[in-house]
């Protein structure tokens, strides 16, 4: 997508105008103009000339947005326009002041000057300069008035304009008759002409107008107060290590592979990994994590976070525009950029509001005029009926509070690519897991330690990770580093693949391994027999150990489900949204997982593919959000109505996500959902007013509550209207910043029309049964595997070869079964098993 900066637009009416010019340039996909940035993004293949001669021809300027490897933040954003406004309004309430003195002065029984008291003409002449230069200070209104008319776009300046020009220019008509007055010798004429003068009226517009468009502005500018925060981040300054010397650079001149230290209390200027020291680093900026992360030797540190202690020696990795920062900034900005379907309403509104609103003026002016009301008092009805009608309110209702939304949600962590997805996520009513890496941690753990009697827990768990420490193995790595285990050295090592693996520990034999070698070492108790099958329909993998050819116990280990997916899971529930965990895990440690977390639903043994036929089907019963972490998740990510990625998963199942959770933590998934429901609710909120506001001031100001009620509006009271309409309306999106969206008590489910099971069996079985045209079968005979972690290891590998329809491991059996969509090689069937660290005896 193109952005671009566009100058000279006023309201809805401007944004439609440059949106219709630009959507009929040749090669524009789609377009979509945000008023409340300036900016606009474009998708096709039409030339940024072709694009901006169209803007141009509107009426309106555009300049395109420069891609940067070293992106200038701080004139992001930038407010030009509030201290522009705060002059006007400064000079306008100065001559405006003296106006209402003159004019008005006299009603409040103030003393005048002498040569003003006695001479209406003077008063009156006065009036009209002090009006003219309130008129010249903000003469935009005009010009942009004017290059609407011209355009054949008129907009909210066109009304403005149109109000206090109609009301300056009949009070230089009643001028003139004063003159001819005085000429005459007409004293009461003179005296009479003097109360039809609406300079004030036509000053006083000018400068509501300016005090709501300032105050506008200054509401606008804290809706985005949170993106400015995030480029804000970035350090000015670098400690870059040359020659064994630490120098301060610009932070913007730091290059990748360059060292940079990091001391306590400095700001990371870019991302890197560490390559000395460690320190407690700050990424709440980042993350909205408040508890500081521990960093050391080898783990990776992103640019903006703060260093609260100790020093760190780092290797710059990204710079630039390809830091996170930069791409947590950068998804902001194209959110905001884009439009969200409910807008529409206000663009099909917009595109007739202001001719609409013109024409109602000239038809209140002819059926005041024929009812037999004087021309000046007709005249104040029409100009009412100018002043109060409101675009502004229409086209700010839904960026602001988009923008509020998007800033809200990167504060803590939550990041939509564009608005339409924002809007989406609160529809959601299926909500499908992907259990590894997203509902589990996806690296196994220690879940039991169960020992025999006669030795501790400590004994068993020292024994253990000793002899394991010697292998590379995941299971053996997860005991190995199992926190508060003794390593002691362990001398005669003999690995058995597929099996265990055995060694002496100060001459003591060690034995550890699956129950069919162990019994060959020791004997292993009946009842320690019957617990291992029960830790294995859990989902867990029990491992055997002995020590002095003695059994010395049990250690059981599983892919552990995180801390926060049970919460996610209920709190979904409590939303009212189904839960659907989709895994290629076996049907028993699925299982064991579905009954932990709680999900509604669960389906095992499945490939990157079903799951994306799983989503088409989901989304045959309602909304279907998918969340996923890894590259195997892509295609369903894409294939859901809303794609969610887990931030610390792969950048593939990020770039095809609708939305990016920063934090890696589940529970973000409800929170986003109550922050998609909360800013639907303050547009539709906000669409409400400015509709409801239109609807029932243009009457008023028209008159046609005068009969029944007397209520009777004049064009200041018009001005005051139209500028506290959208002055709501953007405060009412700054609500957003005070919202709480991981408070669960309010929860409301939605009304759904999903009932009963998702997927039913037979659905699954269809899908999971279809195969392509090209068919076969090879099974692989492979000696090494172990547990049901060596299975995965395998099956993924295989499932991850061109050609590979499905693929089935057993340690048990010691082989893999597999079916193929296509032709593949045995030798490259047999590398790819043994590159994981197994050994293919043979492939039928």
């Amino acid at each position: 997508m193109q952005q671009y900066y566009i100058t000279g637009m006023s309201c809805d009416a401007c944004r439609s105008r440059v949106e219709r010019a630009v959507s009929g340039v040749p090669g524009v996909k789609s377009c979509s103009v945000n008023l409340l940035t300036n900016s606009m993004g474009v998708e096709g293949n039409a030339s940024p000339e072709a694009i901006t001669a169209a803007v141009e021809k509107a009426g309106y300027g555009a300049r395109l947005k420069k891609e940067s490897t070293r992106p200038d933040y701080s004139s992001e954003l930038r407010d030009t326009e509030t201290p522009a406004l705060r002059r006007r309004l400064i000079v306008s309430l100065c001559f405006l002041a003296l106006l209402m003195y003159i004019s008005m002065g006299h009603m409040a029984g103030l003393p005048m000057p002498a040569f003003i008291a006695g001479n209406p003409l003077c008063a009156g002449i006065i009036q009209m300069v002090l009006s003219g230069i309130i008129l010249i200070v903000n003469r935009r209104f005009f010009a942009n008035g004017a290059r609407g008319i011209r355009n054949l776009s008129p907009n909210m300046d066109t009304l403005v304009s149109l109000g206090s020009g109609v009301s300056f220019a009949w009070s230089v008509y009643i001028i003139i008759l004063m003159v001819k007055a005085h000429n005459d010798g007409n004293y009461s004429a003179l005296t009479g002409h003097l109360h039809g003068l609406y300079f004030e009226s036509a000053a006083m517009i000018l400068a509501l107008i300016t005090l709501g468009k300032l105050l506008e502005a200054k509401s606008k500018g804290r809706t985005t107060s949170a993106l400015k925060g995030l480029m804000e981040l970035s350090p000015d300054t670098a400690t870059v290590v040359r020659d064994g010397k630490e120098i301060q650079i610009p932070a913007k001149e730091l290059n990748a592979g360059d060292l940079f230290a990091v001391k306590a209390g400095d700001k990371i200027p870019v991302d890197g990994i560490v390559l000395e020291g460690s320190a407690s680093v700050d990424e709440s900026a980042l993350t909205g994590e408040s508890l500081p992360a521990d960093k050391e030797e080898g783990s990776r540190v992103s640019a903006a976070t703060i260093s609260k202690s100790g020093y760190m020696l780092c290797r710059a990795e990204k710079v630039g525009a390809d830091t996170a920062l930069a791409q947590i900034i950068r998804l902001v900005s194209d959110a905001t950029a884009t439009k969200a379907p409910i807008a529409k309403i206000a663009d099909r509104v917009s595109a007739v509001f202001v001719p609409a609103v013109i024409g109602i003026a000239l038809v209140t002016f002819a059926v005041w005029l024929i009812a037999g009301r004087d021309i000046s008092y007709a005249l104040q009805r029409a100009v009412s009926v100018l002043v109060i009608s409101c675009p502004c309110s229409l086209g700010l209702a839904t960026p602001v509070a988009i923008m509020a939304g998007s800033g809200a949600g990167a504060k803590n962590g939550i990041l939509f690519k564009t608005a339409e997805s924002l809007e989406e996520t609160g529809k959601i009513q299926i909500a499908a897991l992907d259990k590894t890496g997203t509902l589990t941690e996806g690296e196994p753990e220690i879940t039991d330690i169960i020992p025999s009697p006669g030795v501790d827990e400590k004994e068993l768990i020292n024994c253990a990770a000793s002899l394991e420490s010697k292998s590379e193995h995941p299971l053996a790595k997860a005991i190995a580093s199992y926190e508060g285990a003794e390593i002691s050295q362990v001398t005669g090592i003999r690995t058995f693949p597929g099996s265990g693996i055995s060694g002496l520990l100060d001459g003591i034999p060690l034995c550890a391994g699956n129950s069919r070698f162990m019994k060959g070492n020791t004997d292993i108790p009946g009842e320690y027999l019957t617990l291992a099958d029960s830790l294995s329909s859990q989902g867990k993998t029990p491992l055997f150990f002995s020590k002095g050819k003695k059994f010395a116990g049990i250690i059981a280990l599983a892919d552990a489900v995180k801390t926060e997916s049970v919460q996610a899971v209920n709190e979904l529930k409590n939303l009212g949204i189904k839960t659907v965990m989709l895994t290629g895990d076996n049907d028993k440690a699925a299982k064991a997982a579905a009954e932990k977390t709680g999900v509604d639903e669960y389906v095992s043994s499945l490939l990157p593919q079903n799951k994306a036929g799983l989503l088409a089907i989901m989304r045959e019963k309602g909304k279907t959000a998918m969340v996923g972490d890894g590259i195997n998740d892509a295609p369903a990510l894409v294939s859901a109505d809303t794609g969610i990625a887990i931030g610390a998963g792969t950048d593939v199942a990020i770039d095809a996500a609708d939305a990016v959770l920063v934090k890696s933590r589940l529970t973000d998934v409800p929170a986003a959902i109550r922050l998609s429901r909360r800013v639907m609710t303050i547009i539709k909120q906000n669409l409400f007013w400015a509709l409801f506001y239109n609807c029932l001031g243009i009457p008023a100001a028209a008159g046609v509550f005068i009969p029944a009620f007397g209520l009777e509006l004049s064009p200041m009271f018009g001005a005051a209207a139209m500028s506290i309409s959208s002055i709501f309306v953007v405060s009412n999106a700054l609500r957003l910043n005070l919202f709480d969206m991981y408070d669960s008590s309010k929860d409301k489910k939605i009304k759904s029309s999903v009932s009963g099971q998702v997927l039913t069996p037979q659905g699954v079985k269809e899908l999971l049964s279809s195969k392509e045209e090209y068919n076969m079968e090879k099974t692989i005979h492979i000696t090494g595997m172990m547990c049901p972690h060596c299975e995965n290891t395998v099956k993924t590998a295989l499932e991850a070869l061109d050609g590979v329809i499905t693929a089935r491991a057993s340690h048990e059996e010691g082989i893999a079964a597999v079916t193929l969509g296509a032709q593949v090689s045995d030798e490259t069937l047999r590398s790819t098993v043994e590159e994981k660290g197994y050994t293919v005896t043979g492939i039928d």
